[in-house]
Formats: structure tokens, sequence, C-alpha cells
């Protein structure tokens, strides 16, 4: 994968920084460190400036996001309705926990959107229920631009100054995503065989 990159980066310059920084938003498998690392390569090697690398990225990052957003968005959370109550044993969740969701994106959509950004697997799957809930446009913007720019510094930075080691990266961020997605399946499973439903599983119930 490392050359593809390479590749892509090089010959689409910053525009293909923010390509392939849009899509790792949208297919998660290609990595947001190598890009960025490798972006900061280019910038200690002079074949690239700081400033608008990281303009590039953020944008692409921002429009990744925005995608999962937007899907979230036209669905939104009463249309979960019927999903919760024909899958919400195969979901391990209730409608009393999809009210809860509501309104802790309410109450702290933002810090958990811009916190989530520095989490592997997490920082894009956050964005569809920032949408399903209906966090305010600026708001879901200006915080997922806010956690990009400074994880998009970090690993610019860290690429700059590591030089070509940096890419190296990729031979270690193959086995911590799936690492981390395993854990993820591993905690659902767990949580599918011993979930027991305690209350409204039919979202029938509405609550003003």
């Amino acid at each position: 994968m490392t050359d593809w990159v390479v590749n892509l980066i090089d010959a689409g310059g910053y525009w293909g920084i923010a390509l392939l920084m849009a899509l790792e938003n949208i297919f998660p498998p290609i990595p947001s460190e190598l890009i960025m690392g490798i972006g900061g390569i280019r910038v200690g090697q002079g074949r690239m400036e700081m400033a608008p690398l990281l303009f590039a990225g953020t944008v692409g990052t921002v429009i990744g996001n925005y995608f999962w957003y937007w899907i979230g968005w036209k669905l939104g959370k009463e249309r979960l309705r019927p999903l919760v109550r024909r899958f919400g044993r195969i979901l391990t969740i209730e409608w009393k926990e999809v009210e809860m969701l509501n309104r802790l994106f309410k109450r702290h959509g933002e810090k958990i959107v811009f916190f989530f950004r520095f989490m592997p697997a997490f920082r894009t799957i956050v964005s569809l229920p920032a949408g399903l809930f209906h966090m305010g446009h600026v708001r879901f913007l200006i915080w997922t631009g806010m956690g990009a720019l400074i994880w998009n510094i970090i690993l610019a930075g860290s690429g700059m100054f590591l030089g070509s080691h940096f890419r190296r990266i990729d031979d270690y961020l193959g086995p911590v995503t799936t690492a981390a997605v395993g854990l993820i399946v591993i905690a659902y499973v767990w949580r599918l065989i011993r979930w027991r439903p305690n209350g409204d599983t039919n979202g029938d119930k509405r609550e003003d």
C-alpha cells in the first residue's frame, strides 16, 4: 500500500493528499498516518510546504467525514425505529439507548466529535451518529476540522522529522488496525451473548 500512496501523492501533489484523506475516511483501510506522514517527508525534502499540506489534508478529512454525516442526517433518528424494532437483538440496542445517545450528542456533540478524531477505527464512525442525531452542520464541520487539523499536524510533523524511516510505519499499521477491529468484534460478540432487553425494544413510546 505504501508505494501506491507515495505514487499518488507524488503525481497529484496537494490534490492527491486531499483525495487520499477523503478516501481514508470513507474507506478506513487507507491509513491517514501513512498519507500525512509521507506528506511530512516531502516537506522535509523541500518538495511540499507544510501549510498547504495541512490545508489539503484537513479539507480531505472533513469531506470524508461529511460523507458519513450526510448519510446519517438523511437517515435520521426516527427512521431508526423500524430498524431497532426489527433488528434490536442483532444490534444489541433498545430505543431508550438511542434516546440516551441522542441526548449525549445534543449536550456534548462537539467534545465527542473532536476527541474521537484521535481514536483509531472510531474517528470515522463517529460521523454517522452525529448526522443521525442531527448535530448542527456548522458545529460538526468546525469540530471535525479542528480535530483533524491537530491530528494532521502531529502526523505531518512526525513524517518531516523522522524522514524516510516514517515509511516503515506501514509495517505496523496493518497489525494494529487488525487488532483494533478484532477487539471491536470481540466486544460486539460478548455484548450479543450477554444482551438481554429490559425495556422498550420496539421504540413505540415516543419521548417529548
